[in-house]
Parts: C-alpha cells; structure tokens; sequence
C-alpha cells in the first residue's frame, strides 16, 4: 500500500472514530480530535500524490495555497485585532475580555516572525521560528477542530420530552439581568412553550448563586424576568447556591432529582458556551442537550477564545505534555538548520 493509501486508511478510521462518538455520547472533545485528525490526514493524503503530478502544475498548486494560506493569517489577524479593540471599549479590560486582542497579536508575531526568519538566517531566530509554528499548529488544530465539532453539536436536532428546562446564569450588572442572559432565559422560555405545546408540563430551572456584588441572587433575577415574560412563578424552581458552570448543574441536578426520578433536562446557555457547558453537563452526570442562545457578533470571538482555553485547562497534563514535546522537537529542528 502507498503512503497516501496508508493516510486514507488511516483518516478512514479517525472518521469511524468520530461518528461511532458522537452515536454513543456525543458530549465529548475526543470527538472533535478525531474528526480534525481525519481531515488533516485527508489532506497529509493529498499532499503525499503530488509527485503524481506534473512539475508546473505542483509549483502552481504550492504558490496558490501559500498565497491564499497567507492572506487567510493577515485578514485572521487583523479580524482579531480589531475585534480586541472593539471588545475592550465595550465590555472592559478585564483579562477575559483581552483574548482576542492576545491572538491578535500572537498572529501578528508569527506574521513578523516568518519573513525575518527567512531574511536575516540566524540559528536563535530560525529555532525560536520552529517552535513558534509548531505550537501554533498544534493549537490551530485543536481550536479548529473545536468550531467544526461545535457546529456539528448544535445541528443535532433538539430531542422534545424533557422534564425541565434549566438555564445557567452569567451574572447581573446592577442587580438587572443583562442582554447576554436574557437571551438565555428568552431561548429557555421558548423551548418551556414549544414543549407545552406538545402536552408536556416542564419545569424551568434558574441557576446562579449570589455574588458579592449583586442585590440579589442570580436565580431570583432570572425568575423574575421569566414571570414577567408570562411563566407562571409556580413552574419555576431557584437554585440560588452556584458560583460555577459545574456548581450550576450539580446543584439543578439535585432540584430535578427531588421531583423526578432520573430527570431529562434541556440545559439553555449561550452559543458560544454550548459545548463546554455540555463537556461539563456529561462529568456531572446531568441527562440533557445544551442548547445555545444567540450573542452579540461582537462578543463572540473573544468568549469562543475563553472556552477553548478553558477546555484547554481541563486537560492541561496532556496538552503540557504536547507542548513540551513540540517544544523539543523546534528546538532540534532549528537548531540542525
């Protein structure tokens, strides 16, 4: 078998891999790994039959993808770099919300990096040039892998016959629910009204504690906004203990499992939010699809880039590890050059 058949073959199996996942507990970022692992053997695959074809036509080819994968990095970074700016008018320089405007400039580095590299032929600059790539590789992938299996996660259709309707809290300004969670509580109302309308009675579940700042606890606001909107009180239940996305569940959980044994819930947050909430929805044992409410374009990069990093937290001795081995790896390459 050739080197491309032994690729395919190999993407073939990442792929099985992927789909038998997303049958069995689609909650999973394995999932994504191996369905980006599959495409990058696709395209490894491809690349091992270009000798196949004439010379000019494979210069041809190189250029094109070089010219168009470096004018996809220039309009990335200056997307991300306009965007951080934008963010941090708008929602303040809190560590949180510098993300984009970070890999923003991180792209911009490599952007410098790479033609320097090329001009000026120095053994520091080439070995530091290696493990920048290679890192930023390593991350791309994964932060790809994560969009693309985002996507496929919310296109699974939402399954009706839920118990409760739980929605997570995102935190007050003022006391007041804000525009972020009331798309949230408006996303998880209509769901409550669409299962009504197919001879279900659900429950709908505010979740979030009090924090130091806020008048009240984020439950009791959420309710409020619910009532107004035209839930009757006595549909609601208010776990006002959480302080995390984790406590949120574990804490509902217990409110559900009190009424109904073994409960289905669907659990309502923000888009970008939707699959970390459900990673973490799966370790907390919670029986529910998590379903995304719409954000501010504004927002989304910058929150999307707090979610990967967080996922990146969960599995920081794998991907420590990773990170060393690439490091050494850049380190003997540049360093052989």
């Amino acid at each position: 078998m050739t080197a491309a058949g032994v690729l395919v073959a190999l993407a073939a199996l990442s792929a099985a891999l992927c789909v038998v996942g997303v049958l069995v507990e689609r909650r999973r970022f394995r999932n994504a790994v191996a369905g980006g692992t599959a495409v990058v053997l696709l395209l490894m695959a491809l690349i091992a039959e270009l000798p196949r074809f004439d010379v000019g036509v494979v210069d041809l080819a190189t250029a094109l993808v070089a010219a168009l994968l470096g004018v996809f990095v220039l309009v990335l970074t200056g997307f991300l770099l306009v965007n951080g700016i934008v963010m941090t008018r708008r929602e303040g320089r809190r560590p949180a919300n510098l993300l984009s405007l970070l890999a923003g400039l991180a792209c911009l580095a490599v952007v410098v990096l790479v033609p320097l590299t090329l001009r000026l032929e120095n053994r520091f600059l080439t070995t530091v040039t290696y493990v920048t790539l290679l890192l930023a590789a390593y991350l791309g992938f994964l932060l790809c892998s994560l969009l693309a299996y985002a996507v496929v996660y919310r296109s699974v259709g939402f399954r009706p016959g839920v118990d409760f309707v739980v929605v997570l809290g995102s935190g007050l300004v003022r006391g007041v629910v804000p525009p972020l969670l009331a798309s949230r509580l408006d996303r998880a109302a209509a769901l409550w009204e669409r299962e009504r309308e197919r001879g279900g009675d659900p429950m709908l579940v505010t979740s979030g504690g009090r924090g130091p700042d806020e008048p009240v606890a984020e439950a009791v606001a959420m309710a409020d906004h619910l009532v107004a909107r035209g839930v009757p009180s006595e549909r609601i239940l208010r776990e006002d203990r959480s302080r995390t996305t984790r406590e949120n569940l574990v804490f509902s959980l217990a409110l559900m499992a009190e009424r109904v044994p073994d409960p289905r819930c669907a659990v309502v947050t923000n888009d970008f939010h939707a699959f970390r909430a459900a990673l973490t929805a799966r370790r907390a044992g919670v029986d529910g699809q998590v379903v995304g409410s719409p954000t501010a374009r504004y927002y989304r990069p910058s929150a999307t880039l707090r979610e990967f990093v967080a996922i990146l937290a969960e599995h920081r001795a794998l991907n420590a590890t990773i990170g060393i081995a690439l490091v050494v790896l850049g380190v003997v390459v540049g360093l052989d050059r």
